[in-house]
């Protein structure tokens, strides 16, 4: 979720301007219809706002570099608590890793404040030509429509107003709230996106062997140019290569392998449930699986793809059934994972493994109109 936040070598945006300006109540709506026109907000400086008569007091929306982290604890915590109890993930390491920057002030977002208390807040990077905006969390306990739509819209308004900008990604996991209405309402392209859960008790294995001109190898730090070339190639015209733009090369493949592998944004990586199908005669690999430790006793398949002219032929299957039982013998107890449901294929065979969906998001897209 946050591995791409987590490898930004650094975080560019603007200085915040240090004021904050109230917008009248009878000039709410005209706002909105500059919002609606123009898609941005235009300075990055913090706003009050009435929420479009939905929340009673004043909402005042400050810059995340404006403030310190332990203003938002209450919000980490909730949300914490969150992604254990509903997705079986303790957050708690990339909570410090927010924290690590928003004190450091170079962390570009927002934060929600009614009656001076957090509400909700968001956050973004910016990397290379596009904007990733790695979170966006508002308590139940509030009205989270209009003040998700408000965070939304000054994190995309700060984002598309950056020169050179041509791309937006996100994928966020709701809380309470459906998030598809906000994004829509900023022109973003949505792909559903599945978060799957397998009790490793209940696994459904066949244990079929792999071909005899295959090999499975556990992974190496070795393959990593080659793995990369791998992502390039499975990735070539599918859905998910529209979903992230990291797909489409062989530089981005290194990169998100890299944010895998030896960053903290996805877990811990576990090399003993990560493994290479590589030909009995070749080095280069022809299929992967990696595995991540996001919980006690939860792993989390972090990447599974198979080389074009390879798939269709139960090798996705074998490596799944291959890091289900190194979890087992682990003693772990769940797995879980992501997919596009585009993707039904994959969702089907994840499903006669025993995975089930728990959960449903969006992965938006926006991208700039080139002239």
């Amino acid at each position: 979720m946050l591995a791409q936040f987590a490898a930004s070598s650094f975080l560019r945006g603007y200085t915040s301007s240090k004021w904050v300006r109230a917008v009248p109540h009878g000039r709410v709506e005209a706002e909105r219809n500059s919002v609606a026109k123009h898609g941005q907000l235009g300075s990055h400086a913090a706003r009050s706002y009435n929420v479009y008569g939905l929340v009673p007091a004043l909402m005042q929306i400050l810059d995340l570099r404006q403030i310190q982290s332990r203003r938002l604890e209450p919000l980490f915590q909730e949300e914490t608590r969150h992604w254990r109890d509903e997705l079986h993930w303790d957050y708690r390491p990339s909570v410090d890793l927010i924290r690590k920057f928003i004190d450091s002030h170079s962390l570009g977002g927002y934060v929600a404040l009614e009656n001076d208390k957090p509400a909700g807040y968001g956050f973004y990077v910016l990397e290379d030509h596009k904007g990733l905006i790695g979170g966006l969390f508002v308590s139940p306990r509030e009205s989270q429509a209009p003040i998700t739509e408000l965070l939304l819209t000054e994190m995309v308004g700060a984002l598309r107003a950056t020169p050179r900008l041509q791309r937006v990604e996100a994928q966020l996991m709701p809380f309470g709230t459906e998030l598809d209405p906000a994004f829509l309402s900023q022109y973003f392209s949505l792909h559903t996106r599945l978060f799957m859960l397998l009790p490793l008790a209940e696994a459904q294995l066949i244990n079929k062997p792999l071909s005899s001109g295959l090999r499975l190898e556990p992974w190496t730090d070795k393959a990593f140019e080659s793995a990369a070339r791998l992502i390039q190639l499975a990735y070539a015209d599918h859905v998910d290569g529209e979903i992230n733009d990291q797909y489409r090369s062989e530089a981005g493949g290194m990169k998100f392998l890299r944010n895998i592998v030896l960053l903290p944004g996805c877990g811990q990586f576990l090399p003993e449930a990560s493994f290479l199908v590589r030909p009995a005669t070749g080095d280069r690999p022809v299929g992967m699986v990696l595995t991540s430790t996001v919980a006690e006793g939860v792993g989390h398949t972090t990447q599974i793809c198979v080389m074009p002219g390879y798939q269709g032929h139960g090798i996705g299957r074998l490596m799944m059934e291959s890091s289900i039982k190194a979890l087992q013998r682990r003693k772990y107890e769940s797995l879980s994972l992501t997919v596009t449901s585009a993707n039904t294929p994959a969702v089907q065979m994840y499903e006669h493994l025993g995975f089930r969906t728990i959960k449903k998001f969006a992965a938006g897209v926006w991208q700039a109109h080139t002239r």
